[in-house]
């Protein structure tokens, strides 16, 4: 599978020949290669759980078929961008086994340059260039030039990070707020997390916002009514919910959208996000008008004398397949210019 980046890409030059791309969430590593200026090809996708490390899931990817058959050889310079803290050199994925030297994994591979940047950091980078085409817009509102954006998408994880605009660009933030404490805000949602203290002594904001969340809203919700769980994925959750054949896994859904809701305007009050809230991860942009048709939009104004404040601040839902792959590149393009 191949794939061209949007014109608007933010690369302005492309020293050092062609370079590795990868974004590597807890489900799924992608990688893909950027042969010249904005051109992203050869774009696979990998399960994590079939690799033993991140380094086993790259090298097969430079050894596959797809990079041979795309003619792309001396590769010196590469950005992953993964879905976990980066503060040192040694990276522990949260929501997945792997774990790594930034510095052992560039020699492993034999490159010059090995950045790795948190996946949400790159994404928020990308903001900026996603054309109409890329996002759908949920609700109202308007965004006001030179204010903040906030991101924030759930799928394996709950991703958070936001653009903070200055003289000089953009600066992307490098966020953990999908660890923020849960907080609901009505009786269903207080029962929803009594449950989720019997397995968890701290419930986060990613505990309920998550592939793994939605499982245990599923749990909560059943037992809330007295009914018996079925053995049910998140995948299945939602599958059942937009076929409209299970009432409860669409109380499921309803509820994971609501709250979802209420953590986005979290983001904004605290960010003054008034240039937008964007919503990526593996799970909403899949939900499609099931989620435009939910009580996200309300729950995110729903903040008392902040009412207004929100209405006016827009939403979107990121459309773009392979959002990531652009705001990496830019950093790894930034970087490579400063050298």
């Amino acid at each position: 599978m191949t794939a061209t980046s949007s014109p608007s890409s933010p690369i302005t030059n492309f020293a050092g020949g062609p370079r590795l791309l990868a974004d590597v969430g807890g489900t799924n590593a992608r990688f893909a290669l950027e042969t010249a200026p904005g051109k992203i090809v050869a774009i696979d996708v990998l399960p994590c759980a079939d690799y033993p490390t991140l380094a086993s899931a790259l090298l097969s990817y430079l050894g596959s078929a797809l990079v041979a058959e795309a003619g792309v050889t001396g590769i010196r310079h590469g950005a992953i961008a993964i879905a976990n803290p980066v503060v040192s050199d040694m990276v522990r994925m949260t929501n997945h086994h792997w774990a790594f030297s930034i510095e052992a994994l560039r020699r492993e591979v034999d490159f010059d340059t090995l950045l790795v940047v948190n996946d949400f950091t790159a994404l928020a980078s990308a903001l900026p260039f996603l054309s109409d085409a890329q996002k759908r817009q949920v609700g109202q509102g308007v965004a006001v030039a030179g204010t903040p954006l906030g991101l924030i998408g759930a799928g394996t994880g709950l991703g958070v990070s936001g653009l903070i605009p200055g003289k000089d660009g953009w600066t992307a933030l490098l966020s953990e707020g999908g660890h923020v404490s849960f907080s609901p805000v009505n009786a269903t949602e207080v029962a929803i997390l009594q449950f989720a203290w019997k397995e968890f002594e701290h419930v986060s904001a990613e505990r309920l916002m998550s592939g793994a969340g939605i499982e245990l809203i599923y749990r909560a919700l059943a037992d809330q009514r007295g009914v018996a769980a079925e053995p049910l994925t998140a995948a299945d959750i939602s599958r059942r919910a937009l076929a409209g054949e299970c009432p409860l896994c669409d109380d499921v859904i309803e509820a994971f959208c609501c709250m979802l809701g209420t953590i986005a305007g979290n983001l904004v009050v605290t960010l003054g996000a008034q240039g937008g809230i964007y919503i990526g991860g593996g799970i909403v942009p899949r939900l499609g008008e099931r989620f435009g048709r939910s009580g996200f939009r309300a729950r995110f104004e729903h903040k008392g004398r902040f009412h207004q404040y929100l209405a006016q601040v827009p939403t979107w839902v990121i459309t773009a397949e392979y959002p990531a792959f652009v705001g990496v590149s830019a950093i790894l393009s930034e970087k490579l210019a400063a050298v």
